[in-house]
């Protein structure tokens, strides 16, 4: 089910009641329950992944916990790693791979091998893969003990509000307020209002901002031969909206989620558009992934204390993984290399921009040095997210094509602009809507404080007329219409 869905609706109201009301000691199993039907309400069948992957890395974790030898502790992360990748490229990248593999044989004039296997991409399973291996990793460092209670690591692997599309929690954190259930106060109204709250305006976001905006962004891309300069360069402002809408908005609801029932989930999105750079836009999109590939992959090939060679090979591989991640196409590995090569670039002209800056006496404090960076930052990632988007990659370069060479200015004055999904009075709700998502950022990146934070603080009647705004226009303003069926969040299919 998904959270802008009626059945979730049911479904929450119904889990934190019971959560409340029954024994602190059976919270756990009551969790797990409701994780798994939550799960198994996308396809029942494949509950038993990740209840394979949970198994898995579970005993894992108890055997490094006994092993002593290094060379056993290595062979048990092995094993690990090898087992849930294995079922991870299995699922998601066979047939991607079978295909490649199809093309190369026909240049060499072979015959194709057919494939014998045909899967539906199972809802979340990178995302929970990467969860339980980092547990792995992180027993075999000796930064957390094994978990020997079967039902708190299995609810640490299923935790329904993150399970499908992240955040990717560690077990430092998660796991440790897992096996503190029977300690939490039993019910806290600060962290309650702070969660009700951040749902609401995820909710807000992916209804009202996502699934409108989404209805111009495919209009467009679908009309990849018939676009000039100026749809295309809203068509990927709109899918740059989009995309942050549509995840940061599922955070957003997860870790409101998460909070209602007093559990602290990290924090993925933190105003990506306000950076100054691709190495902070890394630091502010997906948090819970860009660290984990920090973690896990980056700092072990090397990270930056090597040559700078190493270093950049270190960043690309990175990113090269990052894209594939993401899916199983070429578009999303030159989405991940862009993002490598910009890094790349970045550090290469350090030096070089900053005697410039000595040179020309620019003042790097000053608002319109940082909004120059800001601006420059964005477009490089609005570039980047064409390719995330675009079906291929010969349709990516048809539309960079039509962005950079078929100028039609004259569509600013011919409302033909609103023949791509949104008529006016729905632009208009686009453009309000933007504003609010843009002043609340703006809270974010000044003040520090998320909308459930800043609402916390305020008085009670500011307060609920904000949260009855924000559902008055989910009902009236999110789903509603032919074209506004309840949309599946963007990252569930990866």
């Amino acid at each position: 089910m998904s959270f802008n869905s009626f059945q979730f609706l049911v479904f929450f109201p119904i889990v934190v009641i019971l959560y409340y009301a029954i024994p602190k000691k059976i919270r756990p199993i009551w969790l797990v329950i409701a994780s798994y039907y939550f799960y198994m309400s996308w396809n029942a069948k494949y509950a038993v992944l990740i209840l394979t992957s949970t198994i898995i890395t579970y005993l894992s974790g108890i055997l490094l916990g006994k092993a002593e030898k290094v060379s056993s502790r290595k062979w048990i992360v092995a094993g690990s790693f090898i087992t849930n990748l294995g079922i991870l490229v299995m699922f998601k990248y066979f047939a991607f791979f079978l295909s490649n593999l199809n093309k190369v044989l026909g240049i060499l004039h072979v015959s194709a091998i057919d494939n014998p296997f045909s899967f539906v991409l199972p809802v979340g399973i990178s995302f929970y893969t990467f969860q339980a291996l980092s547990y792995t990793v992180d027993v075999y460092r000796h930064e957390i003990e094994p978990e020997k209670n079967f039902i708190n690591y299995a609810l640490f692997v299923s935790f329904f509000p993150q399970l499908v599309a992240g955040p990717i929690e560690r077990s430092g954190n998660l796991l440790t307020q897992i096996q503190s259930v029977s300690k939490k106060k039993l019910f806290d109204y600060d962290k309650f209002v702070k969660g009700f709250s951040l749902m609401c305006w995820g909710m807000f976001v992916k209804m009202v901002i996502a699934d409108r905006v989404a209805i111009f962004v495919d209009t467009v891309f679908n009309s990849i031969y018939n676009i000039g300069s100026v749809e295309a360069l809203f068509g990927a402002l709109g899918f740059t909206l989009q995309i942050y809408c549509d995840f940061s908005g599922y955070s957003l609801i997860a870790i409101g989620a998460a909070n209602v029932m007093g559990f602290d989930l990290m924090e993925n999105f933190n105003t990506p558009y306000f950076a100054e750079s691709i190495q902070d836009f890394w630091r502010r999109w997906h948090i819970s992934l860009s660290t984990w590939f920090r973690d896990y992959l980056y700092i072990p090939l090397g990270g930056s204390r090597c040559s700078k060679l190493r270093k950049y090979f270190n960043i690309m591989v990175t990113f090269l993984v990052s894209g594939l991640w993401h899916g199983a196409a070429w578009t999303f590995v030159i989405w991940g290399g862009l993002h490598g090569i910009y890094q790349i670039v970045g550090d290469l002209l350090r030096p070089v921009k900053k005697k410039v800056n000595e040179l020309l006496k620019v003042n790097t404090e000053a608002f319109s040095f940082k909004f120059g960076r800001i601006i420059t930052t964005f477009f490089l990632t609005v570039v980047a997210w064409i390719f995330f988007k675009a079906g291929s990659i010969g349709v990516a370069f048809r539309y960079l094509r039509a962005l950079f060479t078929k100028w039609n200015p004259w569509v600013f004055f011919d409302s033909s602009l609103y023949e791509y999904g949104l008529d006016r009075p729905e632009a208009m709700i686009l453009l309000w809507s933007i504003l609010a998502l843009f002043v609340v950022d703006v809270i974010r990146y000044k003040k520090g404080l998320n909308i459930g934070e800043f609402l916390v603080k305020q008085n009670l009647w500011f307060r609920w007329i904000v949260l009855i705004v924000l559902i008055v226009c989910c009902l009236v303003f999110g789903e509603y219409g032919i074209d506004f069926d309840s949309s599946q969040f963007i990252y569930f299919q990866f």
